[in-house]
Order: C-alpha cells, then sequence, then structure tokens
C-alpha cells in the first residue's frame, strides 16, 4: 500500500483532491508522552482518489496540506473532529473551515448520543472494520499493509457515511443545526485556551482567597512549563500536588519537601525553584486583590423535583425528533433551567435547541404543560388557565 513521502507526490494529490467539493480526512497521532499531539500519519479521500501521507518522512513540506485545509471551496468531512483539528491549527496556524463533523450529524440524525465510528459505519453501510490495529504505535516506521488499511478505512468509508447523513439533514431541514456546531469546532478559541483559566480544569478544592490565588497561579504556571516543554501536565506537577500546594502554601524548598505529593528530592530542582517563586508572588497580592471564592449558588426549593421532570422531557423530546438527547441539552443545562426557568444562559435555550426543546422546557417549568404516562408512552398535555 503506497504511502505519500514527498512534498511533489502531497502537491500533486492534493491538487486532486481540491477539484471535489468535499473530502474525508482523518489523522493519526500520539500524545502519550507530550503536551502537543505528535502528528504521526495522515488519510485522506474523496470520490475516485485516496491517499495516505507519511508527516514524518524527512524533508516533507505539508504546506500544500494546510492550503488544503484553507480552501473554502472544499467542505473538510470529519467523524469526532476536535483533536484533528487541535492538530492542524497547532502545525499549521489555521482551522479548517468549512467542516462537518459526522459524529456531530450523527447525533442530530438520531444514531444516538456518541455513536462510534465503526459503528455508524456499520449501521449505514453495513461494513464491518477490522479493529485491531486502533492501538498501534503510529510512530513505528514501516507501518504494514494492515496497519495502513485500518488507517485508510476511516476516510473511504467516511465518504458513503457523509453523503448518508448529508442528505438525511437536508430532508429533515436540520443542516442548520449541524452549522451551528460548527462554529465552537472552528473557532481559534477552542484550541488556544488562556493559561490563566487552566485553574478552570481542576476541582474546587480551596475554600479562601488566597488559597484560590495561589491555586490560579500555579496552574497558569503549569500550563505554561508544559507547553513550553511538550510535556503533559502531569509531568510537570500533578493535579493533587496543586491542590496541596495551594492550601499549604510552602515559601521554600523546605516547605516544599513537607508535602506528601512531592517526590523526595524534587524541592531542590529548577523547576521546583520556578514554582516557588509563583507561590510567593501570588500570596503577596494585597488582600483587596485577591480573587474571590465563586459563589456556590443555591438552587431554588423544588428545582432538584424540576430538573427529573425536565430529564423525562428531555427524553420525551429526543424521541419525538428523533435526535440524540445530548444534542439537545446537558445535565447542566437541565440544572440551570430548573432552577432559572427560560432566563438560564445555556445552550439549550439559544438557537435551534431552543425551539426544539427549550421552548417547552421554559413552559414545563412556568406550569403551563404537563406529562402523562398514556399507553406506555410518556406524552406531554397543556394544562388549563
Amino acid at each position: 500500500m503506497h504511502v505519500i513521502t514527498t512534498t511533489s507526490e502531497l502537491d500533486s494529490v492534493v491538487a486532486a483532491l481540491a477539484k471535489s467539493d468535499f473530502i474525508t480526512i482523518d489523522t493519526e497521532f500520539i500524545r502519550e508522552t507530550t503536551y502537543w499531539p505528535e502528528l504521526c500519519l495522515i488519510q485522506m479521500a474523496a470520490p475516485g482518489v485516496e491517499a495516505l501521507v507519511d508527516p514524518l518522512a524527512p524533508g516533507i513540506d505539508l504546506a500544500s496540506f494546510f492550503a488544503l485545509m484553507a480552501n473554502e471551496a472544499v467542505t473538510k468531512v470529519f467523524h469526532a473532529a476536535r483533536q484533528d483539528i487541535e492538530i492542524i491549527h497547532h502545525l499549521g496556524d489555521l482551522i479548517p473551515h468549512p467542516i462537518f463533523d459526522t459524529q456531530v450529524a450523527a447525533m442530530v440524525c438520531g444514531f444516538g448520543d456518541s455513536v462510534s465510528y465503526d459503528q455508524l459505519v456499520q449501521r449505514i453501510t453495513g461494513e464491518q472494520i477490522d479493529k485491531s490495529s486502533r492501538f498501534t504505535d503510529w510512530r513505528h516506521r514501516p507501518l504494514s499493509d494492515k496497519q495502513l488499511a485500518y488507517a485508510l478505512a476511516d476516510v473511504t468509508h467516511l465518504i458513503e457515511v457523509y453523503r448518508h447523513l448529508a442528505a438525511e439533514l437536508e430532508r429533515e431541514r436540520r443542516a442548520h443545526w449541524v452549522t451551528e456546531e460548527m462554529d465552537v469546532l472552528t473557532s481559534r478559541e477552542t484550541y488556544d485556551p488562556d493559561p490563566e483559566d487552566a485553574w478552570k480544569r481542576l476541582k474546587m478544592r480551596v475554600r479562601k482567597p488566597q488559597e484560590l490565588a495561589v491555586l490560579q497561579a500555579v496552574a497558569a504556571w503549569r500550563e505554561r512549563e508544559a507547553r513550553d516543554k511538550n510535556v503533559p501536565r502531569g509531568r510537570v506537577i500533578k493535579d493533587d500536588a496543586i491542590y496541596e500546594v495551594a492550601q499549604q502554601q510552602p515559601r521554600d524548598a523546605a516547605g516544599l519537601s513537607r508535602l506528601r505529593t512531592i517526590p523526595k528530592g524534587w524541592e531542590r530542582s529548577a523547576t521546583a525553584t520556578a514554582l516557588l517563586q509563583v507561590v510567593n508572588t501570588a500570596l503577596a497580592i494585597p488582600k483587596e486583590e485577591m480573587p474571590r471564592l465563586p459563589r456556590s449558588v443555591q438552587a431554588p426549593e423544588g428545582s432538584s423535583a424540576a430538573a427529573e421532570l425536565l430529564k423525562v422531557l428531555l427524553r420525551q423530546v429526543a424521541e419525538k425528533e428523533g435526535v440524540a438527547a445530548k444534542v439537545l441539552a446537558s445535565s447542566d443545562d437541565i440544572d440551570r433551567i430548573a432552577a432559572e426557568g427560560e432566563e438560564a444562559d445555556v445552550p439549550a435555550m439559544h438557537g435551534w435547541r431552543r425551539a426544539v426543546f427549550g421552548e417547552v422546557a421554559a413552559k414545563l417549568v412556568r406550569g403551563e404543560i404537563g406529562l402523562k404516562f398514556d399507553r406506555r408512552r410518556v406524552t406531554v398535555f397543556e394544562l388549563a388557565e
């Protein structure tokens, strides 16, 4: 099975792919030992064209590939696009556009909350994908024909999957639903988060403003260190160590050495010195400038029961519309609507989701409609004034 290893070959196949109004694309990568994913293989296909590209080949220039990703005349079709786009954004400093994510489209078309690629292929095409090569070390060379065939199947079957889902969306007049979802996937903020927001990924195990200041500072420092050194966050310092540093607030190496989450001897390293500088800087923030602890909002009385009713309503609407419940509303959406009603600023109360689920959810919270069990099915009924 042929793999493209030269710039001239890549340029030639890109020119052929660019003649199609859509291409299917997937990538294989490794990121267990790095912060940024290491791109190991690129798979692309269009009707009558297919290609495997080795981005690790010596001297290969991916410029034409990135130009294709930016070509507005060609729709880029992915399945579960986020990590593929992250790689393209990091290496090519661009976001592919326009895109179509078949995982999102499948949820809109009623294939379940998170259908896998092989399940989707089987249900749409009847083909069974051999998954025995899915745990391949894609950095290894040469890759076997079996591994390459597995990788190529990720884009060749995707052609039929895309056509089926696109036709279904048009038939059901839901193409704009998927278009709205693609806006998030094509936003640069999705792939280039601010290190100052890194603390939001952590669980809130702090009770004082000073602890929060240290937590925020150390989380931001770790994010920058991981990016600069291209190592996983946990390789710099683990989450549990950040929590303990925030609570114990060591000011010197001796204090750091007493923490149970810090490996013995690590406190004498250059990284530990940098960490201590961050901690001491955070502790020097004037009291009036310390960050405020996020307020824990007390849910109104009865909102818990309302949330349970909303979950039943969500399932009822999802079944009626033939769409995955997950794509209509998240559990957080449900809790916020139960507590705040139609004023809840959540995705379920905006755009097409509001038209499909948000409006009827607001009616339930306002007591304008009810739910009943009718002939073994949950149905919605209007309540009298």
